[in-house]
């Protein structure tokens, strides 16, 4: 009977050790599952591209690219007629205003008698000229004939010398009839001269417009005298062209240049225009540290001088590895990420470039598909394990 119940009882303790076994296992793993749950949960963001755009931010008045300041060209006379108004937009050569020509009529009438006399002059010194040449002729054919009866005998020396004096005071009036008539034909230029000057002047009794584009100013009055010393006639925006001449700071200044886009919004509208930046200016006012871009506005039928304008200068655009901006932090060494790399956190030095609504590029220390922990202020450092989280956006 004894080995029976060694054998009943080795069978029954055979029998009773696989559950003490799968006991131990099943708390391992229990422990292993809880530890797992006791890791920090951190949100984390995925590196990848994205279209980043980097804009300086500037605000100005509109104002004309050009203004056009229409004066008389010819002073002291009345103003008769005005042909336009503000508002008016005007083609080149348009009369604009009409002065009064009854004073400068009657200078060309004058001035017509005068051309009258001066040809009546000229040929009479004409006639005077060859009578002089004739005379001048007879007594040099007198003054050589005598000289022959001279030697000849037939004619005294005082003959002789009397038809020399002759000859010599002939040729003397030739002189002074060719004076005469020069004299004559300078007096004809000079008053032909003064009647196209009249002539000139009476055109210009039209004030017209010097370029096309639209009057924004009228301080003529009918009934005033024109003079150019005063303010302008009129005032014309060069084709209508506006743009916007921007302040801007000086670090932003070195950032934009001629021909970059801008988006442009009118204060207190919903209103957005495009333009182009035309010109950058190359001073800085050393009161304000203000420089000044001039942007060309693309529609300027929705603008008028004067206005207010908020303008978004598009200084780079491009497709680039970007994190959120508060997952970088600083370091002694400058910038910094948390990279997470299976479940543990590394301190990555990296560099910045554009930062766009939230979002930072990142120009080296990471590649495509690595993760950083999307909050760098949160409580993790350098070498911690973590249970990270992807983020939702």
């Amino acid at each position: 009977m004894r080995p029976v119940l060694i054998a009943s009882a080795v069978l029954a303790a055979l029998t009773l050790q696989p559950p003490a076994l799968a006991q131990d296992a099943g708390e391992t793993g229990a422990a292993t599952d809880s530890a797992a749950q006791s890791l920090p949960s951190i949100t984390i963001t995925q590196v990848v591209p994205r279209l980043m755009r980097d804009t300086v931010i500037v605000t100005g008045l509109i104002s004309p690219v050009e203004m056009i300041q229409v004066a008389p060209l010819i002073e002291g006379q009345p103003i008769e007629q005005l042909l336009a108004d503000v508002g008016d937009r005007v083609e080149e050569g348009q009369v604009l205003a009409v002065l009064s020509k009854t004073t400068l009529e009657l200078q060309k009438s004058q001035f017509f008698a005068s051309l009258a006399s001066a040809r009546a002059t000229i040929a009479q010194a004409e006639a005077q000229m060859l009578e002089a040449k004739a005379s001048a002729d007879e007594a040099q054919r007198v003054a050589e004939r005598t000289v022959k009866l001279r030697q000849q005998g037939s004619a005294s020396q005082a003959a002789a010398d009397t038809a020399n004096s002759n000859a010599v005071a002939a040729t003397a009036r030739v002189t002074v009839a060719t004076q005469s008539l020069e004299a004559a034909r300078a007096q004809l230029a000079l008053v032909e001269a003064q009647l196209a000057n009249i002539e000139l002047q009476l055109n210009r009794t039209e004030v017209k417009a010097p370029v096309a584009g639209e009057i924004t100013a009228r301080n003529a009055v009918i009934g005033s005298v024109a003079s150019a010393a005063g303010a302008p006639m009129f005032s014309i925006i060069r084709d209508g062209a506006l743009e916007l001449k921007a302040d801007v700071s000086e670090v932003d200044l070195l950032h934009i240049a001629a021909g970059q886009k801008t988006e442009m919004r009118l204060v207190g509208t919903p209103t957005r225009l495009t333009g182009t930046i035309r010109l950058v200016e190359p001073t800085i006012d050393p009161a304000t540290r203000l420089g000044r871009a001039r942007i060309e506005v693309d529609d300027p039928s929705q603008v008028r001088s004067g206005m207010f304008v908020d303008a978004e200068v598009l200084v780079a655009e491009r497709d680039t590895l970007a994190v959120p901006v508060t997952a970088v932090g600083s370091a002694d060494e400058g910038s910094t990420v948390m990279k997470v790399s299976d479940g543990m956190v590394n301190r990555v030095p990296v560099t910045l470039g554009i930062r766009d609504k939230g979002w930072v590029e990142i120009t080296s220390g990471l590649e495509p598909g690595d993760a950083v922990v999307t909050k760098a202020g949160a409580f993790v450092r350098d070498g911690d394990r973590i249970n990270p989280v992807p983020a939702t956006n």
